[in-house]
């Protein structure tokens, strides 16, 4: 009689409901042999070394290129590597003779260089060392430029410098003159917001510091005076007002001639007996006179003739000398006297250590900053036209601002003041978030009348910079 249910006896007779349960395959049992120890030497690896190029004879890593390889279902295993005798050239991917469940073989990827030991090498950034220059592999993609190992972190694309993609210097059609450096050079100095342009001839001029009202009103006495003197003269004979307005006349151009020639050593004067002041006890917004060493900031310059380096502000002029029927070097150039052709001042932020209290402040001088600089310039050379053929620096130097060379007497006069330079300086303290400023003023301050010199008074725009650079004493910092 049969039942719907099945059933089947198991090995002890006994009968149960149900289907019998398949038998269970068992796991296959893996075997690794065990690799020899070659203790480091790549000539010992057998086989293993031929699957990674390493040349066996020498020792080192073979200069093969890097191959791009791609793999898929990798996986690391612990088997015995299989035999891959005859093969010089590895492929991408080892295969393992390694049989998992249903027959798969897995792969064992291997990418990265690989050191003098022919053990994988760990990838870092920075430049490699040693005497082996490891290939990097990649997955996919092109292959990077090999950069020079300066360590020196850039912006921008490896062809936009003067680099090509190799790492060797571009090469650049045609010899480059030194004059157009020298160009390009004074081009980037006036182009840069950091540096600003010192445009003024001198820091002292006697029309700046007299109003224009007080020169009309004493030329219109003067003018009156004359007048009345000489009206007087002629009615009655009596010469009297018209001596005291000649008197007066002779003693006020003295004064004036006195100013025009002696009224920059007055300003230095005035300068160099301004007392200092300690930063410690400064208050903000004072106006102060601080004299110490100087360090340079974000932006150094360099003086445009010498190529004196790490200044923080720098002057180079070239005068002519007019003569009767000499051209004029300006509009304003009068006959018989030295005349300025070309001018180039700059000055940037820099820091100044205080004698006084030993604290150091930030001078903003750069960003076109208003600077009032009396700084002594010596002469560097003295050309005229027998001797103009005497310096090809300087002819370069014309060549690079387009400047003629002519039959003309010139004189090239430089200044700067260099990084550790001893330098006062005359501004504002302004102190923001404990950081110590000296800022130009807000409005021109007037040195006043110096009667034992025979000085009138003069404005002093901005920052005040004051160095003597006949007795320079430089301090390395």
């Amino acid at each position: 009689m049969g039942s719907r249910f099945p059933s089947h006896q198991l090995s002890n007779g006994l009968y149960v409901s149900g289907r019998p349960e398949q038998p269970k395959e068992k796991a296959p049992v893996i075997c690794s042999t065990a690799m020899p120890y070659t203790g480091g030497d790549i000539k010992k690896s057998g086989e293993l070394g031929k699957m990674f190029d390493i040349n066996r004879k020498s020792g080192h890593l073979g200069n093969q290129p890097s191959r791009n390889t791609s793999f898929s279902n990798a996986a690391s295993n612990s088997g015995p590597v299989s035999n891959a005798a005859g093969r010089s050239n590895y492929s991408g991917s080892i295969q393992s003779g390694v049989t998992g469940t249903g027959g798969s073989s897995r792969t064992k990827s291997s990418s990265g260089p690989l050191n003098k030991h022919g053990e994988p090498t760990k990838r870092s950034s920075g430049p490699q060392s040693g005497g082996v220059t490891p290939m990097a592999r990649q997955n996919s993609g092109p292959l990077p430029p090999v950069l020079p190992t300066t360590g020196l972190i850039t912006s921008g694309p490896i062809t936009s410098g003067p680099l090509n993609s190799s790492g060797a210097a571009r090469k650049v059609s045609g010899p480059l003159d030194s004059s157009v450096s020298m160009k390009m050079r004074a081009t980037s100095f006036a182009h840069n917001t950091a540096v600003s342009n010192l445009n003024g001839e001198d820091g002292y001029s006697i029309k700046g510091s007299i109003p224009t009202a007080i020169w009309w009103l004493v030329s219109l006495l003067f003018v009156v005076g004359f007048v009345a003197g000489i009206f007087i003269l002629a009615a009655i004979h009596n010469p009297i007002l018209l001596i005291v307005v000649v008197v007066i006349f002779c003693f006020v151009a003295a004064l004036v001639t006195w100013n025009i020639y002696w009224g920059t050593k007055g300003v230095i004067g005035f300068v160099s007996s301004y007392p200092d002041t300690d930063l410690r006890t400064a208050k903000d917004g004072e106006y102060v006179k601080v004299t110490g060493v100087v360090t340079c900031g974000n932006v150094p310059l360099e003086t445009s003739f010498q190529r004196v380096p790490r200044c923080v502000y720098t002057s180079t002029c070239l005068y002519e000398y007019r003569g009767w029927d000499s051209k004029a070097a300006n509009p304003q150039h009068r006959r018989f006297t030295w005349g300025l052709r070309s001018m180039e001042r700059h000055s940037v932020d820099f820091y100044i250590s205080d004698f006084q209290s030993g604290l150091r402040a930030l001078v903003k001088t750069g960003f076109g900053a208003r600077v009032t600089p009396y700084v002594d310039e010596s002469v560097i050379i003295d050309i005229n036209p027998d001797n103009k053929d005497m310096s090809p620096e300087f002819l370069r130097w014309l060549r690079g601002r387009n400047l003629s060379s002519d039959d003309r007497i010139m004189r090239l006069k430089e200044g700067y003041i260099k990084e550790g330079s001893t330098v006062s300086v005359m501004g504002v303290v302004q102190k923001n978030d404990n950081v110590l400023m000296i800022v130009p003023p807000a409005e021109p301050i007037s040195t006043g009348c110096q009667w034992a010199k025979c000085m009138l008074p003069t404005s002093l725009d901005g920052l005040v910079l004051r160095c003597d650079t006949s007795d320079i004493d430089v301090i390395p910092v």
